[in-house]
């Protein structure tokens, strides 16, 4: 890996925590395209037991030099401020411009496509196989109606198993199967009121999903670095698939189809009727499934101008994000 400063490790960490917040974005992604993907995985697979028996041996130094620590640290508390950006502000902003901020969600993942791509070492009719797979195996699970979630402790570990795969997993949002799994407005909530004044049965929900990431995280970099040592191309070619196919998520314009009625539970199709009433009692309807649109489909205000600037940017920024130090 090239030589990267403390903070721009800061920067990629901090990229990659807003990310893991966004339905539609992989942190992976990031880490792929800044060129520390490998580093990440490597220094996340060292966590075995050996690093346990040096640290009960109090042997601090080996344990640190194992795993990488100056790199993660700095990354580290990167994702910590990304993710905080990323609870209070970004959420903020998928509310108010929606359109605007999956616009330059699209043109990053589109153009680390073939980033991505560019990192095969020799290219075969096998790899396109593999790239249609991925992407018709993402597009499938971006088209899942949402389930409704549980706050069952096994569920929330296992659900903290799953969506940590978006960090090792580029295309696969973490994020996004939290809104499958029916937690994605359980969890981001929690966090956020948790960080705000912290309350005893917040602190336990976010406990139980942050060790359900842990494991997950050490299970699948164990996984996905063998893949990458034994089936380096196949394994890119099959990544590459997933953000491929991804992009269906993260369509800048897309309008309601399926509305929940949280008063009568019952599920309704979008319709003006539907629509008004949601502008008077909005805490009263969830949207549970869209389809995506053009622009002069769209039911509210397209943004065209400010969407095609926030693409171009998207594209832009793959290009700084992989050189940038």
């Amino acid at each position: 890996m090239k030589s990267i400063t403390n903070a721009g490790l800061v920067l990629r960490g901090l990229a990659m925590g807003v990310a893991e917040v966004i339905p539609g974005v992989s942190g992976g992604t990031i880490a792929f395209i800044t060129g520390i993907y490998k580093t990440l995985l490597d220094s996340i697979k060292a966590v075995d037991g050996s690093l346990l028996k040096s640290l009960v041996r109090m042997e601090l130094k080996a344990a640190w030099t194992k795993v990488n620590g100056n790199f993660l640290l700095w990354l580290v508390m990167g994702m910590g401020l990304g993710i905080l950006i990323g609870v209070f502000g970004v959420s903020y902003l998928l509310e108010a411009y929606p359109e605007v901020l999956w616009s330059l969600f699209f043109g990053l993942i589109l153009a680390s496509v073939p980033f991505m791509l560019s990192q095969m070492k020799q290219r075969h009719i096998r790899h396109v196989v593999l790239l249609l797979l991925g992407a018709a195996i993402a597009y499938f699970i971006t088209t899942l109606t949402p389930a409704s979630g549980s706050t069952n402790f096994l569920y929330l570990f296992l659900a903290g198993c799953i969506a940590i795969s978006a960090l090792v997993l580029p295309g696969i949002s973490g994020s996004f199967m939290l809104v499958l799994m029916g937690l994605y407005t359980t969890v981001i909530p929690t966090v956020k009121e948790f960080l705000k004044s912290p309350e005893w049965s917040e602190f336990v929900l976010v406990s139980v999903f942050a060790a359900g990431c842990l494991t997950g995280l050490l299970a699948f970099s164990r996984l996905v670095s063998s893949a990458f040592e034994n089936y380096h191309d196949g394994t890119i070619a099959l990544l590459s698939g997933f953000m491929l196919g991804s992009l269906n998520k993260i369509w800048p314009w897309r309008n309601p189809e399926i509305i929940l009625d949280k008063v009568s539970g019952a599920l309704i199709d979008f319709d003006d009727s539907i629509r008004s009433r949601m502008a008077l009692a909005p805490d009263d309807f969830k949207i549970i499934k869209e389809a995506n649109s053009l622009p002069a489909e769209y039911i509210s205000e397209p943004k065209l101008v400010a969407c095609l600037l926030a693409l171009l940017l998207g594209l832009l920024l793959v290009g700084l994000l992989s050189r940038a130090k």
